[in-house]
């Protein structure tokens, strides 16, 4: 099916960043959009809905409410059309359960026609005719029908996947997993006689305490293992937070890309540490575990590198090469069942290569994006490549916090209408990130 319909905006993938710009964009209806998402439905990490694990962001960081706290789409509506305002206000927290956060981007995500999903856009083309305009082949993922849709602009919000080292990825799926995966093979792991997790961040962290609580009752072995010196807490006092500013993030895009690249690479404990309490919660239940003087069968260990796992020629398992970096010292570690905590990297899709030569790229294959979430062009042109994904080495460190996603797209929804639609105030934190004159 083709359209001549031209559209303002489409939008590929509906994650929380997409999401916010659907739902901010229902107070713009001169703005004429849509948004394609392969999944049949709204989903947020499903694979790491644990209950008990909370969002690393207060609930006034939901879709809206930084731009408009009067939209329908806030959470706090939410809350008040799901009957749950007093147990939320009873509940006296600014962090909200992760599964909750999930259904209330369900309730938004239902609520926006703009949002379509079982839609994979196979294809960009940018077309140069009478008029200048990206062409994008779309299938519906649940009939094979293919549909050919015309827009001024895209936005790009495909988010990330998971990584796995190449001798992990070759092995059987059922017993070596990434965190993203964790839920699909829980009852997998219940049934293993013993489970490593490999890695130090919040993943991993929530994936060994929810396998710590269930550790005595199913009698598995269970091993942490990671190469950090330590399980680092994540950087979360308040003055460190506002490093998750729009101040930072203009601070941070002006430096020179080496600079940036350096800087960058400082910076883990602000996004990839665990959170102080998840931390608290593993040495609790370790001490609570070892009162009457119980044998743990767990093991932390750190200052390990892993470099590589094969099959075990014999039996069921994994055996693990493993390197002790600080005392140089080799040792196997064998296990059952491995879960990786090995991060995620920026989801490029394939269709990107259509639009090569009119998108700059850096010398390391990354593409420049101005301070305003437009990707630079080779050429002059009208229409606009907006990107959510792939920009943490030109906007830093909160490129995917959620705080920033409302701000991001208040810049680019101004850009789009050529008007100040959302203020954008100079100043938002107490700190100067740069000299003062």
């Amino acid at each position: 099916m083709s359209s001549d319909k031209m559209y303002d905006l489409i939008g590929v993938g509906v994650g929380p960043f997409n999401l916010s710009m659907a739902a901010l964009l229902e107070d713009h209806p001169e703005v004429d959009a849509l948004f394609f998402e392969q999944r049949s439905s709204f989903d947020w990490h499903p694979g790491m809905l644990i209950e008990g694990t909370k969002m690393q962001v207060p609930f006034i960081a939901d879709l809206v409410t930084m731009a408009n706290p009067k939209s329908h789409y806030s959470f706090l509506n939410y809350i008040n059309e799901q009957g749950r305002m007093y147990p939320f206000y009873f509940l006296q927290r600014l962090d909200i359960p992760r599964r909750e956060y999930n259904d209330y981007c369900q309730w938004v995500a239902k609520q926006i026609n703009a949002c379509q999903f079982s839609s994979r856009v196979d294809d960009v083309r940018y077309i140069e005719d009478n008029e200048t305009y990206f062409e994008l082949n779309v299938i519906d993922t649940e009939t094979g029908d293919k549909s050919v849709y015309k827009t001024k602009h895209i936005l790009l919000g495909t988010g990330s996947s998971p990584v796995m080292p190449d001798s992990f990825d070759r092995l059987p799926k059922e017993d070596v997993f990434h965190t993203a995966h964790f839920k699909d093979h829980l009852e997998r792991c219940r049934t293993a006689r013993s489970i490593t997790v490999i890695g130090s961040g919040q993943s991993a962290a929530e994936a060994f305490r929810e396998l710590l609580k269930e550790q005595r009752e199913h009698k598995f072995r269970l091993d942490w293992i990671t190469r950090s010196p330590g399980f680092a807490s994540m950087e979360e006092s308040k003055l460190s937070l506002e490093h998750f500013s729009p101040d930072y993030v203009d601070y941070f895009y002006n430096l020179p890309q080496s600079k940036k690249d350096e800087v960058f690479a400082t910076q883990g404990l602000y996004y990839k540490g665990i959170s102080t309490h998840t931390v608290t919660d593993i040495y609790d239940l370790l001490y609570e575990y070892s009162v009457g003087g119980e044998v743990l069968d767990v093991g932390l260990q750190v200052l390990t590198e892993v470099d590589g796992i094969h099959q075990k020629a014999e039996g069921e398992g994994y055996e693990i090469a493993c390197t002790h970096h600080q005392e140089g010292t080799s040792f196997i570690h064998e296990t059952e069942v491995v879960i990786t905590a090995t991060g995620y990297k920026p989801y490029v899709p394939a269709f990107i290569n259509s639009l090569q030569d009119l998108i700059q790229w850096d010398d390391q294959g990354r593409y420049k994006v101005k301070a305003d979430y437009r990707v630079e062009k080779t050429k002059e042109v009208k229409n606009e490549i907006y990107v959510h994904s792939g920009i943490s080495h030109t906007h830093g460190v909160g490129s995917t916090n959620l705080g920033l996603a409302v701000h991001r797209n208040k810049m680019i929804i101004n850009h789009l209408l050529d008007k100040e639609a959302y203020p954008i105030p100079d100043q938002n934190v107490f700190q100067n990130f740069k000299p003062q004159s």
